[in-house]
């Protein structure tokens, strides 16, 4: 299984980052390959409508290391876990998403690749434009 790292450098304390991208109101703003609406939250379970139809997401719980890994369960039923970081770096903070391949096409892969990309600059934009 092939997985891939990307990252993006925010100039902004970590834990802003990390405050602002774990907020579900938040995500439809800069997660549109997750969510393109407002998020319905049910206890600790998101309920969002993506580009593969409604998805059910669930964060680890709120903690001080960074960690916003995430479950999501997609229509099919299958549930994919998401490796999500917010680091600290020597400019501010630095997100890290890992990507897994799974089942998917070279061309599905790279596609998913690019939405996580533009996904991360628009996580970027808007936080650094709000400090």
């Amino acid at each position: 299984m092939e997985s891939r790292h990307i990252s993006r450098v925010i100039a902004a304390p970590s834990a802003t980052v990390y405050a602002f991208a774990g907020d579900p109101a938040n995500l439809p703003r800069w997660a549109q390959g997750l969510a393109q609406s407002e998020v319905e939250v049910r206890g600790d379970v998101l309920i969002a409508q993506s580009p593969m139809g409604q998805v059910s997401v669930r964060f680890v719980p709120h903690n001080d290391l960074g960690v916003l890994d995430h479950a999501v369960t997609l229509p099919s039923g299958m549930t994919v876990t998401n490796p999500f970081r917010v680091l600290t770096h020597p400019h501010g903070a630095e997100v890290v998403f890992t990507i897994r391949r799974l089942e998917m096409s070279d061309d599905e892969f790279e596609r998913d690749c690019q939405m996580i990309e533009q996904d991360l600059d628009a996580l970027r934009r808007l936080v650094e434009s709000s400090t």
